[in-house]
């Protein structure tokens, strides 16, 4: 089994997953915009041909997947994103602190990069894009927390 975070996106999907691809040293696999639709499909306005009704991001055996909306079919797509993030384990505290650092930009800060009594480094944040993201450095055998 293989569980992945579908995100939303109102007209950003394609910017959002390039530049999680740069970020992350993934590669996007599909990714089809509505003018792509098979005839029927009740999504034809001109303005969301652009859009994307499907994306795949691969990022080594992970994955995440994402997709436009527009509020007439995710009523609440045009509110701040809550009870999720998407959370990124590293086991090497420089590469995720480059990780916070470049999905950070342009966003807000939720807990500043630092060490923490469970991690070496760990922060939150939310990106550019509205989308929540933790950042967490797993702790070596030796590792310790600091001292209070």
């Amino acid at each position: 089994m293989k569980i992945v975070t579908s995100l939303s996106f109102r007209g950003q999907c394609r910017e959002a997953f390039e530049f999680y691809a740069k970020v992350l040293g993934g590669k996007i696999t599909a990714a089809i915009p509505y003018a792509d639709a098979p005839p029927g499909m009740p999504i034809s306005d001109e303005k969301y041909k652009s859009w994307l009704m499907h994306c795949w991001l691969e990022v080594g055996d992970q994955a995440l997947m994402g997709a436009d909306m527009d509020v007439g079919w995710a009523s609440n797509i045009d509110k701040p994103k809550n009870g999720f993030d998407v959370t990124l384990h590293g086991t090497d505290k420089a590469q995720s602190q480059r990780w916070f650092e470049q999905l950070s930009e342009g966003g807000k800060v939720g807990m500043p990069f630092a060490e923490t009594f469970w991690s070496p480094g760990f922060g939150s944040l939310v990106d550019k894009f509205g989308i929540p993201w933790m950042v967490n450095t797993l702790p070596s055998a030796d590792w310790r927390p600091p001292q209070s």
